[in-house]
């Protein structure tokens, strides 16, 4: 009976005693189950928190991948939320849709986080904070990991954050933060670095030499890789891909001893890499991919193992198996030269000065004709009755020609004859932004180095990609190489004319930049078109799609045919001299979410290496104005007039002939015999002499002998007297079931 009596006693007391210890651990400090309350409010009661009551026991919370909290000595020393307002999805510059409120104050939350003064681990992912990283950072005596990563944090990273001794894990990847990144190396505890994904540099940051990961993908540094990394004998993990970071790879980052993935790709860096060094028998992964490195590999990452992957493709690498898939080397000798960093030796200060004197006499040459010029044109003016004003187009921009030795700023004056602008077409441009020099830089940013991902296919003059500007906006560039007899300086009036194209029915040009290099004793270029972007598909597109093409009724149809004819006699009469020839089909009109139209893929008028097959190759842009070549932008646009009437898509020459001759055929005879070719989906929403009227038009404009076709200004003005037509009888309810209507 004693020892049963002494069991059943201690084993009460051990209960007991076990209770306690599990109530002294799970109790937490009143004030800091309210400071997560706080944080809960503060974040404006995302999903993953909803679960908080007042009965909720935060230090036996189980552990899920979004939520996270640990106590110690009834003290929070861990808290780690991960939200689903993601940075990754949104554009950079127009972040609103995944924050937080107007209402949320970043200084106010981070206020409310420091007062967990034993915070050690603190994991804020994805929960749409934004503003500035407070100063007030400093407070976290405790904290030794720190991640709000897929965030809204912008500006720089404040230098407060050196206070945090303690600190071995930083991630503040893919936020928006700029400027240059603080000195790391007092920070000695300091093990992974991840600020991928955001806008800092252009310099490389200083770091210790303990770290074992460093990430810096995707930023905008600019400097060279410092010669320092060799002293990195703990890393592990190298990416610093998608910059624009230049000069040679130090041949010491392969032979770190403890590294075992590096990452290079999408840079600047040159030259070749020495051929006998060695690798680090740790090294797993390499990539050094489109950069602009020339030579041979190093025996150590010349081919793939099964214990190493290389990957070196779109550099001007010779010999090896992905031979196939290198630039030519003048490509990257180019390419480094553009890149270069600017010298202060006495042999560029010597160039200069060369430079300067052959400049010197060649203005005073220009100078001295411009005076006589300028008489001449005194004379002339004096003589006559009428004036025109003249402007002033500033046409290259400075930061450009700096970097690829293009010529210096100039500008032009152009007299336009304004009675081949009507101000219908001057003003048609309303509502997009001004025209701009962009810089090379910015297309570099703006289409992240011209990403594989951002092509979007092979223009009628040159390469297309997708790309997004500071300001967040959607845009086109378009990549036009020039011939090589074409220099810009001898480009004035097209680059002038590129302003220009702007209207309501084009997809306007927003600007442009040039940028040109020396190719052997020749000079060649590029001029980089930014266009707007319209995404929401083709007039073909949604002739192709039962559910879109129900959409287009009638008078919608009419209007985009209207749109596509303005758009053409725009580029033949709105611009001096016209632009004809302009690639006019049915995939090439885009239509806005209102259902414009607006005529894609026309011609610039530059002279580009593109389309050498087509007959009007070698000729100047500007001389394709003879009458085959205007009647041909009429035929194509009586090709599309055609398949809006019949809703039926065009897939051959024969098929096309078949169209014409039965329209002509339904014109011949009754209403009826015309009414049954239309497309069913705006059967009961048109007139028939509208339809009539279009139908004539797309006859004529298909005629097999140009010069009987009718001129743009004949077919917008009897399209305009359709769709009067059509707005009449809408109004007066329509004549159902007569002749003239179009109810059968």
């Amino acid at each position: 009976m004693r020892i049963s009596s002494f069991s059943c006693s201690h084993t009460a007391l051990f209960t007991l005693i076990v209770m306690q210890v599990s109530i002294s651990r799970g109790q937490l400090a009143p004030n800091e189950t309210r400071i997560l309350f706080q944080v809960q409010q503060l974040l404006e009661y995302p999903q993953v928190l909803q679960g908080w009551t007042n009965w909720t026991n935060f230090c036996y919370l189980p552990p899920s991948p979004s939520l996270k909290v640990v106590c110690s000595d009834s003290h929070v020393t861990e808290l780690t939320v991960v939200g689903n307002k993601s940075s990754s999805s949104a554009s950079p510059n127009s972040p609103k849709q995944n924050t937080l409120s107007d209402n949320f104050s970043i200084d106010a939350f981070f206020t409310t986080l420091t007062e967990l003064s034993n915070l050690k681990v603190l994991s804020l992912v994805s929960l749409g904070l934004w503003g500035p990283l407070p100063t007030k950072i400093n407070r976290f005596w405790s904290l030794q990991a720190l991640n709000v990563s897929y965030n809204f944090i912008y500006g720089q990273i404040p230098q407060d954050i050196l206070s945090l001794k303690n600190l071995t894990s930083l991630v503040l990847a893919h936020n928006l933060l700029n400027g240059t990144v603080p000195d790391l190396r007092s920070l000695v505890l300091l093990q992974e670095l991840n600020l991928g994904g955001n806008h800092l540099g252009p310099t490389f940051p200083s770091l210790g030499n303990n770290l074992v990961t460093i990430i810096l993908k995707n930023n905008s540094l600019k400097s060279v890789i410092p010669s320092e990394i060799k002293k990195f004998n703990q890393l592990q993990q190298l990416d610093i891909s998608s910059n624009k970071l230049i000069g040679p790879i130090p041949s010491a980052l392969f032979s770190l001893p403890s590294l075992q993935y590096l990452d290079l790709a999408q840079n600047q860096l040159s030259g070749a890499l020495p051929t006998n060094i060695s690798c680090s028998v740790k090294l797993q992964f390499v990539d050094i991919s489109h950069n602009i490195l020339i030579g041979k590999l190093p025996s150590c990452i010349a081919t793939n193992t099964s214990t190493r992957t290389v990957i070196s493709s779109w550099n001007c690498l010779s010999g090896g198996k992905n031979a196939s898939y290198q630039h030519p080397y003048l490509f990257c000798n180019k390419e480094a030269l553009a890149v270069k960093p600017p010298s202060r030796s006495k042999e560029h200060k010597s160039s200069t000065i060369k430079l300067g004197i052959v400049l010197g006499i060649v203005g005073g040459v220009l100078g001295i004709a411009g005076v006589l010029g300028l008489l001449i044109f005194v004379i002339i003016r004096r003589s006559k009755t009428t004036t025109a004003d003249d402007h002033v187009h500033s046409i290259f921009d400075g930061s450009v020609t700096s970097k690829r030795s293009v010529a210096s700023k100039m500008s032009v004056r152009r007299a336009v004859d304004s009675r081949r602008v009507p101000q219908t077409m001057r003003s048609a441009a309303i509502g997009l932004p001004p025209y701009r020099v962009f810089t090379l830089e910015e297309m570099e940013d703006a289409t992240n180095n011209f990403d594989p991902l951002n092509f979007i296919g092979e223009g009628s003059q040159g390469q297309l990609y997708k790309g997004w500007l500071m300001d967040g906006s959607v845009v086109l560039v378009k990549c036009v190489k020039l011939k090589q007899k074409n220099l810009p300086q001898s480009m004035i009036q097209q680059i002038e004319v590129l302003s220009k194209l702007r209207h309501l029915h084009l997809v306007s040009i927003l600007g442009h930049t040039i940028v040109t290099y020396q190719d052997h004793s020749s000079t060649a270029g590029t001029v980089f078109v930014v266009l707007e972007h319209v995404s929401n598909g083709s007039l073909r597109d949604y002739l192709a799609d039962e559910r879109k093409r129900e959409m287009l009724r009638w008078p919608k149809r009419m209007a985009i045919i209207i749109g596509v004819a303005r758009g053409i006699q725009f580029l033949h009469t709105g611009v001096a001299p016209g632009i004809f020839g302009n690639n006019v089909k049915i995939e090439n009109v885009l239509l806005d979410d209102t259902l414009t139209a607006k005529l894609s893929d026309y011609k610039i008028p530059l002279p580009s290496k593109v389309g050498s097959e087509s007959p009007l190759n070698g000729q100047d842009a500007f001389n394709i104005n003879s009458e085959n070549a205007e009647k041909e932008d009429v035929y194509q646009l009586g090709v599309i007039l055609l398949q809006v009437i019949t809703g039926k898509l065009v897939t051959s020459n024969r098929a096309l002939d078949e169209l014409r001759i039965q329209l002509e055929k339904g014109l011949a005879e009754a209403p009826s015999k015309l009414q049954a070719l239309v497309d069913p989906c705006t059967r009961g929403t048109f007139a028939y002499e509208s339809l009539k009227t279009a139908a004539e038009m797309a006859v004529n404009c298909l005629n097999k002998e140009s010069r009987a076709r009718p001129s743009i200004e004949d077919v917008l003005w009897n399209l305009q007297y359709s769709i009067q037509i059509q707005e009449g009888w809408t109004s007066t309810s329509g004549n159902l079931g007569g002749p003239h209507s179009s109810s059968y």
